[in-house]
């Protein structure tokens, strides 16, 4: 028997080695020089080069948009430039100069001396101009103040008198065609009559500038003495301009004049009215240089030579109060130079030391002031080689010009503190005048040698640098530091902030929070999908995912905006609690569902099973919205959003909720560990349906014992102070992070589910056969040899959908509040840096600081893009090299 079985074996052997020797001699019959057509290599040349064509203009298109963004940025961190200098004889009488003051075109520039004379003349070429001066009547100039447009002054006399004057540079444009006959050349550009200067501008136009006299009526300040020092302030309301004057007479008296203008709209006739507050004497010795007053009239400096500042309150006028005294220099250092910038909030203060520094006025507890304010020094700048000599402070912006003993003249920013320009003169020696052209163009000086010089200047982007753009500020009027983003102002006084922070920190919040909505929902739906879904439901589910991914991204802002935040915020409690009641519901019923028998549960695969699920979360969703209220009433006084700002009850509850999902770990891990053997064998002895309800038995009270237990360490927490309100909880702002979650989550999840899913079903099937075969569940398949060995599809996908989220900006720009801040709080709002683009381009001038901040702000999402798509390329690389290895 066992040889006719072997005989027949060996004849099929031999009959299959001579069927194999035949096949080998008709193939090698059959078989000639194989030849390629000569049009399928050259289009496999012509692909091969497009392909490395195209491939090659897409690198160099990303390499060239952020060389361009580049381009554009650099000149943010470039300090200002000396476009040209001048430097002639001062064309007037030597004589005390106590104000300098320059049109806004640099064409003319004007002098005035301690008798009231004025001297004015040509800037280009120093040709003098005839104008009028001042009629002090012979008064003598005991002290003299200019506002920070150097045009307006005042005058303080020996008599305890004071004037008000005023310089107008008149500007009148017309065509080319009207100049008059008989002008005298200047220079290529300029003529002269004598008493007006014809400058030639572009469109065949000439600009004539003059310069026009306004002295106003003297005022008695003080009844005994002669002012010393005085500060004034020019706050123009239209048609009825303020003026402030602060004053100090020898005997240490002190006063603050203020006179208004009144103008008939009719008769064109204007009233003014001048009233005095006596504020309470200086202490007895002190010897007052500087005097002050801000453009509120609420507060009045004075100062003396040796640091000694005293601070009067005068936000209520008839009972002004010496609320402060205080040293702004170390001993042995001498005062010589006192001003505001713009806005009369920074204090620049310059000594012989050569140092220079800011005081900003600020609330503090525990002040040694009589009104709870105190003077801190925020800023220093780099100090000079020299005593400060001279201050000027720009009318646009927080620059301002300092000038020392040696002739140099630094050019700083208040806000940036950078050193923007450093102008010498030709002797070294010091400056008597100086000036700041009004649009921050050029500066003005005359030095102890009666030298005039002016430079032109450019300095286009005073207030950025790292610091500002990437660092804490201490801006006027913060009790702090802060990294804040506000580009625009109501006043031209208004500094802008332009700190990139809080927009890194907004873009790098929506991201967080989208993500942790969308990564569990996508991952968990690309795993059912290739692993338990059946196909021909598969074949129909997947595409619908896709076409969402198609879903304009301007539209689901809309719909968040106007639709799911509203409603957010009605059913607040509800959806909280849906959080928490949809998945124990989804696992409820899957327990439910292993009750069913084997024949039920056969039949009702498929669609029908799917259509239970969509019940049960309807069901569990409608069970939310009517428990919400309880649910509120309950644990939250009734009140939400009044517990979110903490104005009452226990953060226990909500604490529960958050240490929910951690504790469900770690309860479902222990009890693996400790009792999953012995349970499982121990439920293999009981037939169906009892081991499942058995397994639902134990599920529930796991379930029990860990919201137990949550609902006790949160206790504990509570009781040891910490509470999530003030932190990543906070009062509730309608449009906030949370409606951007639901909303981008929406977005970004169809591509991290179809990207995911691809990366499952990529995988070998014989992995998953072997896992099967070796006693392991489909589900043990999937989370420990489908889901390890796709993982690196699975993190791209992920990290692609990061990239989306990140650089979204619709749904950011209408759904989450566009407010700049740095706050964890997912019930405040945001704003990334892909929405502060779309915001403020439009409001962004061309060249401007903004302009190209926003650029700089491109840039750092396109360097945000870049690092995480390099890092996910090698996270990736390094997890498919194990891949492969299986």
């Amino acid at each position: 028997m066992r040889d006719e079985m072997v005989v027949p074996h060996v004849v099929l052997l031999r009959v299959s080695e001579k069927l194999r020797g035949a096949n080998r001699m008709v193939s090698s019959e059959r078989k000639g020089p194989k030849k390629t057509r000569r049009w399928v290599l050259i289009a496999d040349r012509i692909a091969d080069r497009v392909i490395s064509v195209g491939g090659m203009l897409v690198i160099g298109a990303v390499l060239g948009i952020m060389v361009f963004l580049v381009y554009q940025v650099i000149p943010l961190f470039r300090g200002g430039s000396m476009e040209s200098r001048l430097s002639y004889p001062w064309p007037g009488k030597p004589g005390a100069i106590l104000g300098l003051s320059i049109d806004e075109y640099k064409t003319i520039a004007a002098s005035v001396a301690k008798d009231g004379t004025v001297f004015a003349w040509h800037t280009a070429t120093g040709t003098p101009v005839k104008t009028q001066s001042f009629d002090l009547k012979g008064k003598t100039v005991t002290a003299f103040s200019q506002t920070l447009d150097p045009a307006n002054m005042a005058f303080g006399f020996s008599d305890g008198t004071a004037q008000l004057g005023r310089i107008v540079f008149k500007s009148e444009v017309f065509p080319a065609s009207q100049i008059p006959n008989g002008l005298r050349p200047l220079d290529d550009v300029s003529r002269t009559d004598g008493t007006a200067i014809f400058s030639v501008i572009p469109g065949k136009q000439i600009r004539k500038t003059s310069v026009e006299l306004e002295l106003g009526e003297g005022f008695q300040v003080s009844e005994s003495a002669p002012i010393v020092a005085m500060g004034y302030r020019l706050v123009d309301f239209g048609e009825r301009p303020k003026k402030l004057l602060a004053s100090a007479d020898s005997q240490g008296g002190a006063f603050l004049n203020i006179v208004e203008s009144k103008s008939n709209l009719f008769t064109r006739k204007v009233t003014t009215r001048v009233s005095k507050a006596l504020l309470p004497h200086l202490p007895a010795g002190a010897e007052v240089r500087y005097a002050l007053v801000t453009d509120m009239g609420d507060e009045v400096y004075f100062a003396e030579e040796s640091g000694k500042i005293y601070r009067y309150a005068t936000r209520d006028p008839d009972h002004p109060i010496l609320a402060e005294t205080m040293d702004a220099l170390a001993p042995g250092v001498k005062l010589t130079a006192l001003g505001f910038l713009l806005g009369d909030r920074s204090l620049v203060v310059g000594a012989s030391d050569g140092s220079v520094g800011i005081y900003f006025l600020l609330e503090k507890k525990g002040a040694a002031s009589s009104d709870g304010f105190s003077l801190v020094r925020t800023r220093d700048f780099t100090a000079h080689r020299s005593p400060v000599t001279g201050l000027s402070a720009s009318l646009r912006g927080k620059t301002f010009a300092t000038c020392d003993a040696a002739g140099d003249i630094w050019l700083r920013h208040g806000t940036s503190q950078k050193t923007l320009l450093q102008l010498a003169s030709d002797e070294h020696r010091p400056q008597q005048a100086l000036v700041l052209a009004p649009r921050l163009d050029g500066v003005l000086a005359i030095g102890e040698d009666w030298r005039t010089s002016i430079w032109n200047v450019s300095i286009p982007h005073p207030e950025t640098s790292l610091r500002t753009l990437f660092g804490k500020v201490w801006y006027e009027g913060y009790p702090e530091p802060t990294y804040t983003w506000q580009s625009t102002g109501a006043t031209d006084a208004f500094e802008p902030k332009l700190s990139l922070v809080p927009l890194i920190f907004g873009t790098i919040k929506a991201t967080f929070y989208s993500l942790l909505f969308a990564i569990p929902i996508a991952m968990l739906a690309a795993v059912y999908t290739s692993e338990f879904l059946p196909g021909r439901v598969r074949d129909k589910v997947k595409p619908l995912m896709e076409v969402m991914a198609s879903l304009p991204s301007v539209v689901l802002g809309f719909v968040a905006a106007l639709v799911l935040a509203p409603l957010v915020e009605t059913w607040l409690a509800a959806i909280i609690l849906a959080f928490v009641g949809l998945p124990l519901s989804l696992i409820f019923a899957a327990y439910v569902w292993q009750l069913l028998p084997a024949r039920w549960a056969l039949r009702f695969q498929g669609l029908p099973k799917h259509l239970l699920m969509f019940a049960v979360v309807g069901t569990s969703m409608y069970l939310s919205y009517l428990a919400g209220p309880l649910f509120e009433n309950l644990f939250f006084g009734g009140n939400f959003a009044k517990w979110l700002n903490a104005d009452s009850g226990s953060p226990a509850p909500f604490m529960t909720l958050l240490i929910l999902p951690g504790m469900a770990v770690v309860v479902s891990m222990t009890f693996a560990r400790m009792f999953g053997y012995k349970l499982n064998a121990f439920l293999r002895t009981f037939p169906m349906p009892y081991s499942a309800l058995l397994d639902l038995v134990r599920w529930v009270c796991m379930a029990i014992v860990t919201m137990s237990l949550s609902y006790l360490l949160a206790q504990c927490f509570a009781f040891a102070g910490l509470d999530p309100r003030g932190g990543f909880l906070g009062t509730y702002v309608q449009r906030n992070t949370l409606i951007v979650g639901f909303a981008m989550g929406f977005a970004v999840i169809p591509i991290i589910y179809t990207l995911a899913e691809d990366a499952l079903n990529s995988v070998p099937e014989h992995l998953r056969s072997a896992s099967l075969a070796c006693g392991a569940t489909p589900w043990q398949t999937a989370l420990w040899i489908v889901l390890p060995t796709a993982i690196s599809g699975v993190f791209s996908a992920i990290m692609i959908g990061m990239g989306r989220a990140v650089g979204e900006t619709m749904i950011v720009v209408m759904a989450a509040g566009n407010t700049p801040i740095i706050d964890w709080n997912i019930f405040n709002g945001l704003r990334a840096l892909s929405a502060n683009i779309a915001v403020e381009m439009p409001e962004a001038p061309k060249d401007g600081s903004l302009y190209r901040v926003l650029f700089l702000t491109a840039l750092v999402l396109f360097g945000m893009t870049f690092l995480i798509n390099t890092v996910a390329e090698l996270v990736r690389s390094h997890f498919r090299k194990r891949a492969q290895q299986l």
